[in-house]
Order: C-alpha cells, then sequence, then structure tokens
C-alpha cells in the first residue's frame, strides 16, 4: 500500500516536495514513479527511479527542475518540484512495482501498486 502525501497550492516559481511511502513492505527492487493527471488529460509518466540501482529517469518537461530520490530508512520516494509552473497543475500519482523493466518504466500500465494521488496546483 502506497501513501502520497506533499501536494499543496503554490504560485509559479514555487517549490513542493512530494512523498512516496509504503507500509509493511520494503521498496528494495521495486521501481517506484510518479505519474501525473490533469483534468481532461491522460496520465503521463514524470519521473522514476528503480531502488536498488537509483537509476532515474524523467519526463523532458521536468528535466532539471524535478527530482526524484529515495531514502532507504525510511521506505520512502521524494520527488522534490523546483520552479514549478502552472502547468504542473494536476494530480501525482506514485506507483510502484517489482517487475517494471527499464525499458518500460515509462508505461503506466506496468505498475500494480498506486497511491491515492495528491493534488498540486501552481497558480500563474
Amino acid at each position: 500500500q502506497l501513501q502520497a502525501s506533499g501536494g499543496g497550492l503554490v504560485q509559479t516559481g514555487d517549490s513542493l516536495r512530494l512523498s512516496c511511502a509504503t507500509s509493511g513492505h520494503t521498496f528494495s527492487g521495486y521501481v517506484v514513479a510518479w505519474f501525473r493527471q490533469a483534468p481532461g488529460k491522460e496520465r503521463e509518466f514524470v519521473a522514476g527511479i528503480r531502488w536498488n540501482s537509483r537509476h532515474t529517469s524523467y519526463e523532458d518537461s521536468v528535466k532539471g527542475r524535478f527530482v526524484i530520490s529515495r531514502d532507504n530508512a525510511k521506505n520512502t520516494v521524494y520527488l522534490q518540484m523546483n520552479s514549478l509552473k502552472p502547468e504542473d497543475t494536476a494530480v501525482y500519482y506514485c506507483a510502484a512495482d517489482r517487475g517494471v523493466i527499464l525499458s518500460n518504466m515509462r508505461n503506466s500500465r506496468a505498475y500494480h501498486a498506486w497511491g491515492q494521488g495528491t493534488q498540486v496546483t501552481v497558480s500563474s
């Protein structure tokens, strides 16, 4: 079970840090990713990390602004979002799966465990 948190209402240029925690399990061996879905749009990949290797991947529009990381002791994945833009406004979901291969990291259908979503709203 995944718990996503950290969303909120911010202004353009502000920062937020999202957290994705798991209870009762470890992320070891998993790929953990963040996806987002804006109203009227399809869910899209934002960033992902392979827990063991720390390999990361980012959607082009967030490269250089967002950083995905993990805390082994807290069994938590973070998404640090800097220089936020109104187009970043969406519900952000974390997802995890042991069976995701790197070439399929951006495919939401590859993940079987999902958090409840946290709203990020960036005002202009």
